[in-house]
């Protein structure tokens, strides 16, 4: 059973903006469920996903985050539709809050999180992808920080997308808010794999399994480490990164690895 089909068979009722599905490894799948409108980050869905994701920060048991979507669209971010039904600054500081709060969840969860892009990811929507730890897409998505075509610049899609990026091939996606394809952006690293749809769940899968194979403490602290120590100097970067590999190898997952190696045999890792 993929990743998906475990979504599938518990998708809530068609109001609900997002389903949320386990299985028994530890995998929760949040799957956008708002096709009719594009899986927009209106406030109700940012209410969903922060609470899911709240919930994946306190389960010990929690391996990895799939976030997924359903329809023809992977999430085209804010609904303008929305938004120019209020003009009101202290409303749009507030979207952008709780928009920017759900994005710093992803980041700061200790488990991995996959974006699966089975269609067009824009403005918000591509910073959601670039705000997950890795993604996988098919063939036929596409990306594109388009709010510039309606007078708005990307702000906040820029912060993931510059991480990503090369400065000027970001700065090209946000100036003229044109589409690029699944192949461009995973050459311009905003994308890890790509493949045709077919194979979108096995790709996940497949990826999920390397991950699901190390120690959960392991992984925890090398998240937090690689985006702590990248915006760090290089000297304060070392110091960190010294000190979470020596807290790392006290681990009992660590030491066994070590034994493991001396002794020329697979871990026996407690999953």
């Amino acid at each position: 059973m993929t990743v998906l089909d475990t979504a599938q068979m518990s998708l809530q009722a068609p109001q609900s903006p997002l389903a949320v599905a386990r299985d028994e490894r530890g995998v929760i799948t949040l799957t956008l469920n708002d096709p009719g409108r594009f899986n927009a980050l209106g406030s109700e869905m940012l209410v969903a996903l922060q609470q899911a994701l709240d919930a994946v920060a306190q389960d010990p048991s929690a391996r990895a985050v799939v976030l997924a979507a359903q329809g023809k669209a992977f999430c085209a971010g804010h609904n303008l539709k929305d938004m120019a039904a209020h003009p009101d600054q202290a409303w749009y500081q507030k979207l952008f809050a709780q928009c920017s709060r759900m994005m710093l969840t992803i980041h700061k969860l200790p488990v991995p999180v996959i974006a699966r892009v089975q269609g067009m990811a824009t403005a918000a929507g591509c910073q959601l992808v670039a705000q997950c730890d890795l993604a996988v897409a098919a063939e036929d998505a596409s990306f594109a920080t388009s709010g510039i075509h309606y007078g708005l610049f990307c702000a906040t899609p820029s912060v993931p997308l510059v991480r990503n990026v090369p400065a000027k091939r970001a700065m090209e996606m946000l100036l003229t808010g044109d589409f690029i394809d699944a192949r461009t952006a995973q050459a311009q690293g905003l994308l890890n794999r790509v493949v045709p749809a077919h194979a979108l769940d096995a790709e996940v899968e497949a990826l999920l399994q390397s991950i699901l194979e190390k120690p959960r403490a392991a992984i925890a602290m090398g998240k937090a480490l690689v985006y702590q120590q990248r915006e760090l100097g290089i000297e304060a970067a070392y110091q960190l990164a010294g000190q979470t590999m020596a807290l790392n190898m006290m681990d009992p997952a660590a030491q066994e690895g070590a034994r493991a190696f001396a002794e020329k045999r697979t871990p026996e890792w407690k999953r």
